[in-house]
């Protein structure tokens, strides 16, 4: 199963990579459908990826495969551990503690300007993602949870219209986004992010953009609170081993 390009965890997940349709330049292609595949948590840490199966997986042969896995190793995102297989990288604890500081400042300036900025229909449409992860979460499929809950964020980070805002923070989750993995199902027992986002469309209904910043930041400051339980956990593990 390690080969496997994608996860198992329901026959028609979201997160599934598919074969690409064949316009443009197929490096970057594939490299677009790994990015935002990893951004939305769509392969756990420790999870190991093939040139071969990606390929397979996208439809496309070695060399592009093999072009999108160097660049998102360069970037920090995926880790050779041989010359033709990368690992999906586990979160450190000044690793996060940086990623966490940079999401709680330009994710709060993103959603606030968004928010402001917010058509008159935008709580209804995050009401309809929102079931979406809710629904992903009573059938206990996480990676679906993820996929829709990246959808979620940046539904109002784009609003802010502040493209440059938009990549760097993109560029954070592209690190964190398979540790998101590490949150359930506690997440999903607890349903911090479900109140939270809750929160979101309350504020947005009551034009409250500054009451959307809060329900983001807490949301961050959730997520690193279980992160980081995560991280020391699996410490613990490695030392006791």
């Amino acid at each position: 199963m390690e080969n496997s390009p994608y996860n198992h965890e329901a026959d028609n997940s979201e997160a599934e990579l598919m074969p690409l349709r064949k316009q443009g330049r197929l490096g970057d292609m594939a490299y677009d459908a790994m990015k935002e595949r990893l951004v939305r948590g769509a392969f756990e840490p420790g999870r190991k990826l093939t040139v071969r199966a990606i390929a397979e997986a996208l439809g496309v042969s070695s060399t592009p495969a093999r072009d999108a896995l160097n660049r998102l190793s360069a970037e920090g995102a995926l880790v050779y551990s041989g010359p033709k297989t990368v690992i999906v990288p586990y979160l450190t604890m000044p690793a996060l503690k940086e990623v966490v500081a940079m999401r709680l400042a330009l994710e709060g300036v993103a959603s606030e300007k968004g928010a402001a900025a917010a058509p008159s229909n935008l709580p209804d449409e995050l009401e309809r993602t929102q079931q979406k992860i809710n629904k992903a979460m009573e059938a206990q499929n996480f990676s679906d949870v993820l996929w829709h809950n990246k959808e979620f964020h940046f539904t109002v980070y784009r609003h802010a219209e502040m493209p440059y805002l938009l990549s760097t923070i993109e560029s954070l989750w592209l690190r964190t986004g398979p540790s998101f993995h590490d949150l359930y199902p506690e997440f999903a027992i607890r349903k911090y992010g479900v109140h939270n986002h809750e929160v979101v469309i309350e504020s947005l209904r009551d034009r409250d953009p500054e009451g959307v910043r809060r329900a983001f930041e807490n949301d961050i400051r959730d997520g690193y609170r279980g992160l980081k339980h995560a991280i020391a956990s699996r410490s613990k593990t490695a030392t006791a081993a």
